[in-house]
């Protein structure tokens, strides 16, 4: 990606624009009267068609087949045939349907960046007017070739990357690229020392098009090499490893570790204790098995799901199920500016006159002249007829128009009444002053001196500093009837200033401080100015103690620019590639990040980030470069998304520490077991029945809540993490499997082969009943019934667990498979046990949070 960005957007392009007309023609080997066929065939050879995209396209079984390449696939298909060992066959089927579902959802996905691909291409896809041989034809967009001299003119949409040769009044809208509003103006010279690369005044860019004026440009960059090229690429590469993907998949490397070594120190000690290897094989199989959450995929995808129902009722769609604990997890929010942190609109915010005082007579006159023009309006003609009605041209009739122009910068429209005839002039304040020698103030006029022109730019300048874009009002007055021309624009009276400013939205501030409050860090990453940029977040609460700018990135190296990272939430005048190479480096430093954005130039960052959001007001390709669609732009929407996945975090987070706990705590408790007792401790059908039901007393996870001290931080996956909590918190339930032991054996002489049946039943219902019940012991880090209760399905699901536990030992299927009926003398040893274990696991649990300031 980097190689591509110095190709597409390096020096070479920035030297090119700084080249003398003459002397880029030479470069580029072309003539004033076009390219000869024969050039155009060599070139073409050589650089290709001009498509953004290859048309080479990937069969549909070839990405199907791809789908099914993936780690977390491999250890499901392990599961799958230890459960067809232990003839298993309803894991079998559950595990056949978990890798065909997971290997479908991925071509889902892969053939949607196909689909995008190719979205993109379309959108570029127009005739050129090309002149070839001196002769001007007309041409498809894709066989332009580098060097090739274009015409273009209103309403044209830019081919290629190019550079202005002659240009009249040439406007051009790049909001796709840089997401301004504001058209730029091209010119064939552009002698400013060190402008960004969009702000260069005689470069075109591919997907930008032609509000006015006409030019000519000769051809620099086609197809890929193009900077809208570069996008489409980024746009349409695979998404790297989230921080969902690579959780999951070191999580259940951990768990095959631990049944690497378990499971043949099992298979050793019961071959070796009771001399029958087959039966120890099946039951080191059952170990494995029992050690590993088969239902993790079921849990993963029914939480997710039932988090993708809930937040679209929030207005927020879930197009990747895995950025819901993206989401949730995520630590910092980078977002562009325009129409998220701002209503994506300007407004009209000041009308003053000479003095800086409020003035309603130059909001008329600047209503008179944006009312009556001809032709084009821009943002600030409609800003300006928002603030008043029709009513202001009463008693008015326009009479003439002074088109604008970039020479002058200004436009003038004359209107007339019964009294006067009158010229009214709005441009750039510069421009502006020069053609002004008087002012009016409080209905007087006087003359307009220099040193008074300099205060008056001054006061401009400094409503730019604080983000207000300034245009001046001038007129100048005749008798009735009188016609006005364009040589008439001199000696003009100075009326006042407009003042315009894209206003905050009125929730953004709440939000923001809302998102910080949650421990969520946000920056903004823009293509807007810096000033424009620091006064906005100043408005809302974002720290604007500095800022950084693209030019300044472009000269550090990712080790220094991750440094400055840390320092500053501002980065502005940031070129596409440099917001995706901004969070690129973030997530590289261990954040989960998130970007929102909308436009086109959004795409590289949207797809680099852990999850991409967007609205649905947003082009194609870039909603197609999205994990998240927002109903409604609104950080406050994005805030109950995050909430929304936090939620399915921990409970996916509970899952997996009870879980791989209990399951550790009891092959642990084997392992004592095995190497004492002259008989298995369980049968290997125990096992898988205990699992089972164990299994189904979590399924309800989903439907529980987080305490809120959970969802008041972000949380990751963390092996380190996971590990220390195995550790600590499954050797808990050992201690009580092994009391258990001790009661079967010493208190009701359970220790013969012909007595094992009364051993695998008593262990049985303790083993399950405590690993239902850790699902209450884990699932909060406060005490369990009284100062947290989980929802009502995990209650049911859990208190049938638990009397099936009970009841099974007593019935003619408990029979069949081993198991005898428990005395009565049991049950109170059972509550004991359970007292004890539920006791002693808060403590444990209460310590744990002291020593290291988590529990889930």
């Amino acid at each position: 990606m980097k190689k591509l960005q110095e190709k597409v957007q390096g020096n070479n392009l920035l030297k090119e624009s700084q080249l003398g007309r003459e002397k880029i023609l030479i470069k580029l080997g072309v003539m004033e009267t076009g390219l000869t066929n024969v050039e155009v065939t060599e070139r073409l050879a050589e650089f290709g068609p001009n498509r953004t995209v290859e048309e080479k396209k990937v069969s549909n079984l070839r990405l199907f087949i791809r789908a099914f390449n993936d780690p977390f696939i491999y250890i499901l298909v392990m599961l799958m045939v230890v459960s067809y060992l232990t003839d298993d066959m309803e894991a079998t089927i559950i595990m056949a349907l978990m890798i065909l579902a997971s290997g479908v959802l991925g071509f889902i996905q892969t053939s949607r960046a196909e689909r995008a691909s190719y979205a993109l291409k379309n959108m570029v896809k127009n005739k050129v007017n090309v002149i070839r041989d001196d002769t001007m034809v007309t041409l498809n967009q894709d066989e332009i070739v580098p060097g090739d001299l274009i015409e273009i003119s209103a309403g044209d949409i830019i081919p290629a990357d190019a550079r202005v040769i002659s240009a009249t009044d040439l406007l051009i809208n790049q909001s796709a690229l840089t997401g301004e509003s504001i058209p730029a103006e091209k010119f064939v010279e552009d002698k400013r020392a060190n402008p960004e690369i969009f702000e260069r005044e005689n470069l075109l860019f591919m997907g930008t098009d032609v509000l006015s004026g006409h030019g000519r440009a000769v051809v620099l960059r086609t197809g890929s090499s193009t900077f809208f090229g570069s996008l489409s690429i980024a746009a349409t590469e695979r998404r790297g490893d989230t921080s969902f993907d690579k959780g999951v998949k070191s999580i259940s490397k951990l768990l095959f570790y631990f049944m690497i070594v378990m499971v043949p120190i099992v298979f050793m000690i019961n071959g070796l204790m009771k001399g029958n290897w087959l039966e120890a094989f099946i039951y080191a199989v059952a170990i494995a098995v029992g050690l590993t959450p088969e239902m993790l995929p079921m849990i993963v995808s029914t939480n997710l799901a039932k988090g993708a129902i809930n937040m679209s009722s929030k207005k927020v769609i879930m197009k990747e199920l895995s950025a819901i604990q993206n989401i949730g997890a995520m630590d910092i929010l980078c977002t562009d500016k325009t129409g998220t942190l701002t209503e994506d609109k300007l407004e009209l915010v000041k009308y003053i006159d000479s003095a800086g005082k409020n003035s309603k007579s130059v909001l008329k006159l600047a209503y008179l002249n944006s009312y009556f023009q001809t032709g084009w309006k821009n943002v600030l003609d409609h800003a300006v007829i928002a603030k008043l009605d029709d009513s202001v041209t009463k008693g008015w009739a326009k009479v003439g128009e002074i088109p604008f122009n970039f020479d002058r910068r200004r436009l003038s429209v004359i209107v007339e009444n019964s009294l006067e005839t009158r010229m009214i002039t709005k441009g750039a304040v510069e421009e502006m002053l020069t053609v002004c020698t008087h002012k009016e103030f409080d209905g007087t006029i006087s003359t307009l001196n220099e040193s008074e022109k300099d205060e008056l730019q001054e006061m401009c300048a400094e409503m730019n500093r604080s983000g207000i874009r300034v245009i001046a009002v001038a007129y100048k007055t005749g008798k009735a009837g009188k016609a006005f021309t364009k040589n008439d624009e001199e000696q003009m009276i100075i009326a006042g200033f407009l003042g315009f400013r894209d206003p905050v939205k009125t929730s953004t501030k709440e939000a923001i401080a809302h998102l910080f409050k949650n421990q969520i860090n946000v920056k903004v990453l823009t293509g807007d100015n810096e000033i424009v940029t620091k006064r906005i977040c100043q408005e809302v609460g974002i720290p604007a103690n500095g800022f950084l700018l693209g030019a300044d990135i472009e000269e550090l190296s990712d080790g220094e620019l991750t440094r400055e990272l840390r320092k500053y939430h501002i980065f502005a005048k940031l070129s596409p590639m440099q917001k995706s190479r901004i969070i690129g480096l973030l997530k590289k430093a261990g954040h989960t990040v998130g970007f929102l954005g909308d436009g086109i130039n959004d795409a590289p960052a949207l797809r680099k980030a852990d999850v991409g959001i967007s609205v649905d007001t947003a082009a194609d390709i870039t909603k197609d470069a999205s994990s998240v669609i927002l109903l409604e732009k609104s950080l406050t929407v994005l805030n109950d998304a995050v909430m929304e996945g936090r939620n399915v975090f921990g409970n996916i987070l509970k899952y997996m520490k009870m879980t791989a706990s209990s399951n550790f705590g009891n092959v642990f408790s084997v392992l004592v077991a095995s190497a004492f007792i002259p008989f298995l401790p369980m049968l290997s059908l125990h096992l898988l029945l205990q699992n089972l039901l164990y299994d189904f007393s979590q399924l309800t996870l989903p439907w529980d809540k987080m305490d809120r001290s959970f969802l008041k931080k972000p949380h990751q996956w963390e092996q380190k993490g996971m590990l220390r909590f195995i550790l600590c918190i499954g050797p808990v339930s050992s201690i009580f499997d092994i009391a258990t032991f001790l009661i079967m054996w010493f208190v009701f002489s359970a220790n013969t082969v012909a007595e094992q049946a009364l051993f695998h039943s008593g262990w049985f219902v303790v083993g399950l009943l405590t690993q239902t019940l850790v699902v209450h012991m884990i699932r909060t880090e406060k005490i369990p019934f009284i100062q947290s209760r989980a929802t009502a399905p995990v209650m049911i699901a859990t208190l049938v667990v638990m009397t099936l536990g009970i009841v099974i030992p007593f019935t003619g299927f408990g029979h069949s498979i081993g198991f005898v009926s428990l005395p009565g003398s049991y049950f109170p040893w059972l509550i004991l046990i359970l007292v004890g274990y539920m006791a002693t696991m808060q403590l444990v649990k209460t310590l744990y949070i002291r020593k290291f300031r988590e529990w889930i």
